[in-house]
């Protein structure tokens, strides 16, 4: 008789969760040099495109080991075997629209049976987690159906097949609810923050490989420079005061709406704000290759927009959380996208040097406007929880 998973007890990350994101790492790099590799607009849909199944993938496995305990010997085992098989769908990416298109499938389509397999060792007593993991299967079924239906096409007909199944899948949650899940609050929070880590350390190591081989004059090196300070930017946006209060606003939640919030504001609102990361650190990779020559207008709508994409996922998240407009960051995000037009005027060293004008200058702003608030939200979070 197969024993059942414990669920889920305590809200720290494991080591093990850990590990296995750094599968996701190398997704992610893969992601940048896809879109680098072919920086068109069909070379740019295709890596979000990927994008989005990869970050589906990672999602679904976050709300896993929230429900389950990872560190039970048989999820353990079957997130090694569900590693193995999302390393062959990173291997596969750059191509997932060509030669390798049905193998990317078919490995997405072994990690994503792991993952409902996983589920379905859970206690069977639990009536309620049963039925949220039964409405997994059609989703799952029907969009890798559909990853598999599109290899065997090209053009807009592999791509319309690829938005149906990502359609589904992001579709199958928000149509038939989040009823019966568990949630660890604060251990979801710390793993979305930091998955977002992962991608800004993504796009500091997109600076290197962009540097790669280029002798370091004053240029590259000063592009190096203006690339950390805006990941620093992207960084301070997100962790100094928003991910605290996201987490608060999670924890206080109950019941139904404490999930739909995590569905939200974690597995839908924060890939945008990693696609906004990998568009960023497209746009540098291909600025450090000549930074005294115009961006092209791909390359400058990744650099720029990116940039302006993140923040706009920051207020969409607000908007679902706390219900109130950051007006100062739709203005940034408004002035970035200004500046795509202006990029074929003058050096991709100028225009880096615009993007990190306008996000340290952002961030500048909310330290010094909201000092008070800031302080406030960062003490509380500080202060030790009273004891029951």
């Amino acid at each position: 008789m197969v024993s059942r998973a414990r669920i889920r007890f305590g809200e720290r990350v494991s080591p093990l969760e850990l590990f296995f994101d750094l599968v996701f790492v190398f997704a992610i790099t893969q992601v940048t040099a896809l879109m680098a590799a072919n920086p068109t607009w069909a070379g740019m849909a295709q890596g979000l495109l990927v994008l989005a199944v990869v970050w589906w993938t990672w999602a679904g496995y976050a709300w896993l080991t929230n429900t389950m305990d990872p560190e039970d010997g048989l999820v353990r085992v079957a997130i090694f075997g569900a590693m193995g098989a999302m390393l062959l769908v990173s291997l596969a990416v750059p191509h997932a629209f060509g030669d390798d298109a049905l193998f990317f499938a078919i490995a997405y389509l072994l990690v994503r049976m792991a993952h409902i397999v996983v589920f379905a060792l859970a206690d069977r007593t639990d009536t309620e987690l049963r039925h949220a993991i039964g409405t997994l299967v059609p989703g799952t079924l029907i969009g890798t159906g559909l990853l598999v239906a599109a290899s065997t096409q090209d053009g807009w007909l592999q791509g319309l097949f690829w938005v149906l199944a990502i359609a589904f899948d992001y579709g199958g949650p928000f149509v038939l609810g989040v009823r019966g899940w568990h949630m660890s609050a604060a251990h979801f929070a710390e793993r979305h923050a930091l998955i977002v880590l992962i991608a800004l350390g993504e796009s500091i190591v997109a600076l290197g490989i962009g540097a790669e081989g280029i002798p370091l004059t004053v240029g590259i090196v000063t592009a190096a420079l203006l690339g950390v300070a805006v990941a620093c930017s992207l960084w301070w946006a997100y962790f100094d005061v928003v991910a605290l209060v996201a987490e608060r606003r999670l924890r206080d939640a109950v019941g139904e709406a404490q999930l739909r919030m995590a569905r939200d504001s974690y597995s839908y609102l924060h890939l945008p704000m990693v696609a906004g990361i990998v568009l960023f650190a497209f746009g540098v990779k291909k600025t450090l290759g000549d930074v005294g020559e115009p961006l092209k207008l791909v390359p400058a709508v990744g650099l720029c927009g990116g940039v302006a994409l993140y923040l706009l996922a920051h207020i969409a998240f607000r908007l679902r959380n706390v219900r109130t407009l950051n007006r100062q960051r739709l203005v940034a995000a408004a002035v970035l996208l200004a500046l795509v037009p202006l990029t074929r005027d003058g050096p991709a060293l100028a225009t880096l040097a615009l993007v990190a004008a306008v996000t340290t200058a952002l961030i500048a702003y909310e330290a010094i406007r909201f000092a008070e608030a800031r302080e406030r939200v960062r003490r509380a979070e500080a202060e030790p929880a009273p004891q029951p």
